[in-house]
């Protein structure tokens, strides 16, 4: 049995879904039955337990021999960077005694030991906790999520604009939440694998002034990038909901990412889905959601 814990979001469904197409046995960790009922429909288990609960989330790794673990984001209106770190003790407290025989972990480009930098600093804490496990791990190390542009849709088509806070002409790696599911999978299910660090990322890499071409090739109209000054990033945070603590540590990691150097190419495992195939589906799927509300 496969335990996806972190099941319910992009990258946990992609996960799942690909193994179930594989024929392979899943069990999604869900603290909401319902958000998981797509992956029921396609032949998952779905076991609740809250990702806090260490002998709750125990109790279902036990029932398992592999394990895909994506720690789930913080509610952005909390202090995301204790939130976070709350949940990767009582993960790494559930994984002894557990019975696991291998891990795949889902980690970030640009992970570091730091303060009030975001998931570079929580993900780090779950590399360095799951070294201390006698469990044989993976981790992906991925690129930035293509899925961070899934709102520039609704401003794209209402405003022909797209905001970032990177500039305009800034080669960010990039990879879609399907690309990472097959990876994973492929990890998950294969033996003899020794290889601890995978760089994840897709075919190439994109700037935003090519994520606003793919919504103007798409949407049929010219749409402009609106860089945010780095002096308004907290702010910007904040009028998104997110917490001043959030808000702050969202942009210490967005700092780091600019400056970022990234992996050597030779180094990287490259998904198939370029970015005008990902926006183009994106596309496909706000459609079918509009026709059927």
């Amino acid at each position: 049995m496969n335990i996806i814990l972190g099941g319910t979001g992009h990258i946990g469904s992609a996960v799942a879904g690909t193994l179930l197409e594989r024929g392979k046995p899943v069990t999604i960790v869900a603290r909401s039955p319902a958000k998981a009922e797509h992956l029921r429909n396609k032949g998952a288990r779905i076991a609740v337990a809250d990702v806090h609960d260490v002998d709750a989330l125990r109790h279902v790794f036990r029932q398992g021999k592999r394990l895909f673990l994506l720690n789930p984001p913080a509610n952005p209106s909390t202090d995301t960077d204790i939130e976070e770190r709350n949940t990767i003790s009582a993960i790494l407290a559930a994984l002894d005694d557990s019975g696991l025989e291998k891990i795949v972990a889902q980690s970030a480009y640009g992970v570091q030991a730091g303060e009030q930098i975001g998931d570079l600093d929580t993900l780090f804490d779950l590399e360095q906790g799951l070294e201390t496990k006698q469990i044989p791990v993976s981790i992906i190390r991925a690129a930035y999520y293509m899925s961070n542009w899934d709102a520039s849709l609704k401003t794209a088509r209402k405003g022909g604009v797209i905001r970032t806070l990177f500039p305009a002409d800034f080669k960010i790696p990039m990879v879609a939440h399907n690309d990472i599911g097959q990876i994973a999978a492929d990890l998950l299910t294969q033996t003899g694998e020794h290889q601890r660090l995978h760089y994840v990322e897709g075919p190439q890499r994109y700037t935003p002034a090519d994520v606003a071409a793919a919504f103007a090739a798409t949407l049929g109209k010219p749409v402009n990038v609106v860089t945010i000054p780095r002096d308004k990033w907290t702010e910007y945070f904040e009028a998104l909901g997110f917490s001043k603590a959030a808000a702050k540590s969202y942009s210490g990691m967005t700092a780091l990412t600019v400056n970022a150097t990234f992996p050597d190419l030779d180094k990287v495992k490259r998904g198939s889905t370029s970015l005008q195939d990902y926006v183009l589906g994106l596309i496909a799927q706000d459609r079918q959601v509009s026709l059927r509300s």
